[in-house]
């Protein structure tokens, strides 16, 4: 009757199931955090309207979360603005 567990040569040829942690030295490529520094930076900017657009949904929902009371109109749109540019990280 055969075994069902594997055998040591059978352990050995399996690929590691986790990669290793980092690339041996010598084989990283030169400039990778300048190259994903690069891309983040080249990342296509939010149509400004889209943006604006953003930004007003936002103060308006700030605004009737505090039942649309007047006064603070500026405030909400400062608040959401700020809220808006923090989830573009721009």
């Amino acid at each position: 009757m055969p075994s069902s567990h594997p055998t040591t040569t059978q352990i050995a040829r399996r690929k590691p199931a986790v990669p290793p942690a980092a690339p041996a030295a010598g084989k990283a490529k030169p400039g990778i955090i300048s190259e994903m520094a690069t891309q983040v930076t080249q990342a296509p900017a939010v149509d400004p309207e889209v943006k604006r657009l953003m930004i007003e949904e936002a103060a308006y929902f700030r605004a009737e979360k505090r039942g649309f009371a007047p006064g603070c109109e500026l405030q909400d749109w400062l608040d959401a603005e700020s809220q808006v540019e923090l989830m573009l990280c721009t």
